[in-house]
């Protein structure tokens, strides 16, 4: 795709690094940075504070906020990234239907750095006993996909510096 990327999405398991990526991209780029986790209604948030995985029935009206809120600031004329796990193709297909190339970025770490950060941070809904169900869940990106696996380096600025490659490399593939 030779098209310019008008929004970035971060996604993959919990964990592993999306918001973090997501704020080094917004300094680097100035690109507003939309939370998935702002996105969704009090009960899916209630029902992930007790430990119950979402269903897909859960995550459609979710994932379909943050298509029309990137289509509304492409309508703008504005860029933007997004953190999203978005496991499954047909969730990313769905956000795919935004207006403007969206281009994901999985972001990949082993599972027991995984848990080990999520032990680490403070006041977030989404307990470590849920990643099995997100690994689950989790298809990567497939051939005919727009998008990158970045795989997590020992700092977050190696992965930044590996992002940044990527998208490079992506702007640039015919």
């Amino acid at each position: 795709m030779n098209r310019p990327v008008e929004h970035l999405v971060l996604m993959g398991v919990a964990g592993c690094g999306k918001t973090t990526a997501a704020d080094n991209l917004h300094r680097a780029l100035g690109w507003p940075v939309a939370e998935a986790d702002e996105f969704h209604p009090a009960a899916n948030i209630a029902k992930m504070s007790r430990g119950v995985p979402l269903t897909d029935e859960d995550r459609w009206p979710w994932l379909e906020s943050m298509r029309d809120w990137m289509s509304a600031r492409a309508a703008e004329g504005v860029k933007t990234i997004v953190t999203c796990s978005a496991l499954k193709r047909s969730y990313r297909d769905l956000l795919s239907r935004a207006d403007g190339r969206v281009f994901f970025i999985h972001l990949i770490a082993q599972p027991d750095e995984l848990r080990e950060r999520m032990s680490q941070r403070e006041g977030h809904f989404m307990p470590s006993a849920l990643l099995p169900s997100q690994f689950a869940d989790l298809e990567p990106l497939a051939d005919g996909e727009d998008g990158v696996t970045v795989a997590s380096r020992a700092t977050p600025e190696e992965t930044f510096d590996a992002i940044l490659a990527a998208l490079e490399h992506a702007s640039t593939a015919a």
